[in-house]
């Protein structure tokens, strides 16, 4: 019996940090992975992640474990992908620790990736994204920091990750206001603000502690908000727009969407798209 534990620590300490230098973005995305897989397991079967042997990651759990991303959390191909990449990786960092456990290894090696059908792209027209942007209550300050992310994530395109990571001393305000991010491949772009969402990103930080490392967008316990909690935020106000813009309703209205919606207003702009 093989203890799960040390592996996976040992899988995050030395070869994502000390081996592959992975950026704070990647090593994230694969502890949501594995907080979710060990979640599950805990769900199914009742035992504690510090209990789970390596025998208990086998294929079929690991396939069931994909099934209940799709099925149960509503998750895209895209995102099962992303889940099973995170743990081919462990898998085959733990073929050369674990030679006893081969057979198991290569058969959650051997499970594939989806194949996705080739669907429209969704985005949001421009009173749509006026509704979603006013959809929260602002007489709370929950709805004023989710006012501030949606203004943010519609107008900049941001991926979550991003958004998230987002820190009050990456926001210029004033002459040329912009947020400035370290995204995918560890690039430093900057990305610049409308009048009206900057004044909406003014009338925000008002409310924050005079903390320039703290969070733009935080949570109940002033830590940055996670991933899901972006996307249950994106999804509570789309369905509150809905009642004042029925079209909404037929679309699934993700943080990605408005990644889109940022793209397309960009186009029928006439910005060239490989900015």
């Amino acid at each position: 019996m093989t203890a799960l534990a040390p592996t996976l620590e040992a899988f995050f300490c030395e070869r994502l940090i000390t081996q592959r230098h992975a950026s704070p973005n990647t090593i994230s995305a694969y502890r949501d992975s594995f907080r979710l897989l060990l979640t599950y397991l805990h769900d199914a079967t009742g035992t504690q992640p510090n209990d789970l042997e390596m025998e208990a990651l086998d294929a079929g759990t690991i396939g069931a474990f994909l099934d209940h991303l799709e099925t149960v959390r509503g998750v895209g191909v895209a995102t099962r992908n992303a889940r099973l990449a995170a743990i081919h990786s462990l898998f085959r960092f733990a073929a050369f620790r674990h030679p006893e456990h081969s057979g198991l290894i290569a058969r959650v090696l051997d499970i594939p990736t989806k194949r996705a059908d080739s669907t429209d792209i969704s985005y949001l027209s421009q009173d749509e994204v006026e509704a979603l942007v006013s959809a929260p209550d602002i007489t709370t300050r929950r709805g004023r920091r989710d006012r501030c992310l949606l203004a943010v994530a519609v107008q900049t395109g941001l991926r979550v990750s991003e958004l998230v990571g987002l820190r009050r001393h990456d926001v210029t305000l004033g002459t040329g206001a912009h947020v400035t991010c370290v995204g995918k491949g560890r690039k430093q772009r900057s990305t610049p603000l409308t009048v009206e969402t900057a004044q909406i990103v003014q009338q925000w930080l008002t409310e924050q502690e005079n903390d320039q490392d703290a969070p733009l967008f935080p949570g109940p316990t002033r830590r940055r908000l996670t991933a899901d909690a972006v996307r249950r935020i994106v999804q509570r106000h789309a369905a509150t727009a809905a009642k004042a813009h029925p079209t909404i309703a037929g679309k699934n209205v993700t943080p990605h969407v408005l990644r889109h919606t940022c793209a397309m207003r960009l186009l029928h702009a006439g910005v060239d798209r490989a900015v």
